[in-house]
């Protein structure tokens, strides 16, 4: 018996030593190739709840509960998952550089701490991502021994979450927002004249038909001493390829309520109320198409739905401003997220 104790003794003393001479901390990294822009990438990686769409370890166990605090995206975010299959924790966004890399604390200060991160390299039409994870077992010698043991699961997860990514990203519009600056605002009701009308989808006819409406939504105006308020609008409603739907508006003063007044074409209304995202356009209105691709490309990255008609305010006179420094204001009315 004193042999078998002093057997097993030796044992559990090898097994001490191989544990503290095994490594300390656990790291491994996968990457692959995106067809996507750098900034639709990243939105998806910034926000734990796009995290939570394409990741397969949210899916592992569909009965786990996820709890999301502090900012929507970015530093601070922070998702607490409480499972049967996963288990409990939390991981906070410790860093975010705007398409660049992303790092996270999981579980941070308590036992099990690690960290993990992605990392954005751009190319040509596509997007290198890395996504890694390491943690520090310190003298935690079971935990020395399971790191080494299951990497290879870790980096086959990562893998598969990466290829879910890949498969999401490819599958979102394709316009490249990371050169506009995109305001979250919430805006009130504002009082306007406005005219339904149509116009073909090309530049110069929409200008005429904007201009044919400014021009009898002013005279109506004036017959109702009303003063307008601010830039003039347009609120896009249709457009099929073959016709736009818009209402040409002015913003107006001195509306005379319950009776406000109204002729067979220009009435007075109210611009929408609520949360908003808006972007400031400066140049050419030729242009502004692209910026609405852009500002539906983010929407869709981040995981936010429209809620109403876009609208254009035009700040800048064209008669007095170079085409070159037009400045228009686009805005898009969004559902809280």
């Amino acid at each position: 018996m004193q042999k078998l104790i002093y057997g097993i003794g030796a044992f559990l003393a090898l097994l001490i030593i191989i544990g503290f001479a095994l490594p300390r901390t656990h790291q491994i990294e996968v990457r692959t190739e995106i067809g996507a822009h750098p900034a639709t990438v990243f939105a998806l990686v910034n926000d734990f709840r796009r995290f939570s769409v394409w990741s397969s370890w949210a899916k592992t166990d569909p009965n786990a509960q996820f709890l999301y605090s502090g900012p929507s995206r970015g530093e601070g975010a922070t998702m607490t998952w409480d499972g049967a299959i996963i288990g409990t924790g939390n991981q906070i966004i410790a860093e975010s550089h705007p398409y660049e890399r992303v790092e996270i604390a999981i579980n941070p200060g308590e036992p099990g701490a690690a960290e993990s991160w992605f990392h954005l390299q751009p190319g040509v039409g596509i997007t290198t991502m890395v996504w890694g994870f390491k943690a520090d077992y310190g003298l935690n010698i079971v935990g020395r021994y399971f790191a080494s043991m299951l990497g290879g699961v870790v980096a086959r997860d990562y893998a598969e979450g990466l290829a879910s990514l890949k498969e999401f990203a490819e599958s979102l519009p394709t316009a490249d927002f990371s050169d506009v600056d995109i305001e979250h605002i919430v805006i009130e009701a504002t009082d306007i004249a406005y005219l339904s009308a149509t116009s073909r989808p090309e530049p110069p006819a929409i200008s005429e038909a904007l201009g044919q409406a400014y021009f009898q939504i002013l005279t109506f105006i004036d017959a109702n001493d009303l003063s307008d308020a601010g830039p003039p609008l347009s609120i896009t409603y249709n457009f099929n390829g073959s016709e736009l739907r818009f209402d040409a508006a002015i913003p107006v003063r001195g509306v005379n309520y319950p009776n406000p007044p109204n002729d067979d074409g220009v009435k007075i209304g109210q611009t929408y109320a609520g949360a908003v995202v808006r972007v400031r356009h400066v140049g050419s209105y030729r242009l502004l198409n692209t910026t609405h691709r852009k500002i539906t490309a983010y929407l869709a990255a981040v995981g936010m739905k429209q809620n109403g008609a876009a609208w254009e305010s035009y700040v800048s006179d064209p008669g007095k401003v170079p085409e070159s420094e037009l400045l228009t204001y686009v805005y898009y009315p969004t559902q809280s997220n």
